[in-house]
């Protein structure tokens, strides 16, 4: 990886709910191919606007926890979380334009 920072349901509190800038959580596994098409994306958003905000990728199928808490039925699922708080989700894999016009208010 690069940018991109991996969590786990051991470090999601400390990396996520603790970070003191909005973090992106990409929920994802490695039978899912849109999640493959998107991780690209990510992580050049996550090298260009890393100042502001936080990119992670949490496996599904490796921390069931964290999947079940925040009810992620779909993936690629991407949570932006913003003082501990659920504060957007974005569903499904999308080009780079829309993921930034989606996450304009936060970089």
């Amino acid at each position: 990886m690069g940018a991109t920072k991996v969590v786990t349901d051991e470090t999601f509190e400390a990396e996520v709910l603790r970070s003191s800038k909005p973090v992106i959580v990409d929920y994802w596994a490695e039978w899912c191919g849109p999640c493959r098409m998107v991780a690209p994306v990510l992580e050049e958003i996550a090298s260009e606007h890393g100042d502001k905000i936080d990119v992670v990728k949490l496996n599904i199928d490796e921390n069931p926890t964290i999947s079940q808490r925040y009810q992620i039925m779909a993936i690629p699922t991407m949570s932006v979380f913003q003082n501990g708080q659920v504060v957007k989700q974005i569903v499904g894999a999308k080009p780079k334009a829309a993921l930034l016009r989606e996450l304009a208010e936060f970089i």
